[in-house]
């Protein structure tokens, strides 16, 4: 292998994605139009060939459901040395403006959710240092603020960097690798804390203390927990054991039925809906719509979970927020959390005053 060697790689199109999840990402590219081409691919990562007309000023699909990145190529490094490497990077930006610096690891099925590694701090560390001369300083792995230009360097492998820059447009896009993250707090029963956390920052729903929330597959409490830190009652619906740290919390109440059992006209007591169940997608839309569309039901907004049984689910996706648009939700959107596992998270609102305006925060 030689020391350093780069390539660019105009017009080209990149994606990170969570392992596994690249076929359904191609699909949902391909029916952006037949001029655009997969091309290079490895697990939690793609690119795509652009036609030679695609204008430079066109984000490339910021509103992926299964892409976690997107953004524009400008080639690879292959490199068996960092300090070579950098140089080789700086020559793939040439003059292009860039606000931030992300570096990160692709996603593979053993992956820590936080995809900056200490191996990619490292090299960022490395391209910070061999920043050419002429350029300002740049912050290294931020949250970057909306409408700047982010340089990406994605390492595919240790040795193999893709480098590329997008421009961030909405929550995702102004986190390295699109993974909107946090440490899982020491008094969260579950993961499943992160997820919600992960869904409330993505979605900006303007869930506030004091609000009602009803949780449908509740235990045993993570995510019922996410949403008590923030000051909101809670009702979880479960027929399983809920954790006795959620039960004796003054602002949650369990319900231990299955949400199909409870009476429609209770729901009336309720603001938002959350819904995470190990069930099909069909089972949980058939029991929210059911809920949502009872005469006199308040639900404001709601957050599902559908879980992707197998990936040629994922089809689907565009039906089921139709579906969900035809109970009255105007604002439907849907993306696959880095938090979350082989699902979709979709976040429904009645209007779109019920999105809470500000940027996104750590905690």
């Amino acid at each position: 292998m030689k020391t350093c060697e780069s390539e660019s790689s105009n017009p080209f199109a990149f994606a990170t994605c969570q392992a596994g999840a690249e076929i359904a990402l191609k699909a949902e590219v391909a029916r952006l139009g037949s001029d655009i081409r997969a091309a290079f691919s490895r697990p939690g990562f793609v690119t795509f060939k652009l036609p030679a007309d695609y204008p430079l000023s066109n984000p490339f699909h910021p509103n992926s459901v299964f892409a976690q990145t997107t953004g524009r190529s400008l080639g690879s490094v292959h490199c068996d040395a960092t300090t070579s490497g950098a140089n080789q990077v700086w020559n793939l930006v040439q003059n292009q403006r860039v606000h931030h610096l992300h570096t990160w690891q692709r996603n593979t099925r053993k992956s820590p959710v936080n995809p900056v590694t200490p191996l990619a701090s490292a090299i960022g560390q490395q391209l910070l240092a061999h920043l050419p001369s002429d350029r300002a300083p740049l912050p290294l792995n931020q949250i970057a603020q909306r409408g700047q230009r982010i340089l990406d360097c994605v390492l595919v492998e240790p040795g193999e960097w893709w480098i590329g820059s997008h421009v961030a447009n909405n929550v995702p896009s102004r986190w390295p690798g699109g993974v909107i993250h946090r440490e899982l707090p020491a008094h969260a029963v579950s993961r499943a804390y992160l997820k919600m956390w992960a869904a409330l920052q993505w979605s900006g729903l303007s869930i506030t203390a004091g609000d009602r929330c009803v949780e449908l597959g509740s235990a045993p409490g993570g995510s019922s927990q996410a949403l008590l830190d923030r000051g909101v009652q809670v009702t979880g619906i479960d027929p399983a054991d809920m954790d006795e740290t959620v039960l004796a919390h003054p602002d949650f109440t369990h319900l231990k039925m299955r949400g199909a059992e409870l009476k429609r006209r209770a729901f009336r007591a309720f603001r938002w809906l959350v819904a995470d169940a190990n069930v099909a997608p069909k089972h949980t839309l058939d029991t929210v719509e059911q809920i949502v569309t009872y005469p006199g039901v308040p639900i404001r907004g709601l957050l599902l979970t559908l879980k992707l049984l197998q990936w040629n689910l994922a089809a689907q996706v565009p039906t089921w927020i139709e579906r969900i648009r035809s109970w009255g939700y105007r604002h439907v959107r849907a993306r696959q959390l880095a938090s979350g596992g082989q699902e979709i998270c979709i976040a429904a609102m009645r209007h779109r005053s019920l999105k809470r305006i500000g940027n996104a925060r750590r905690s």
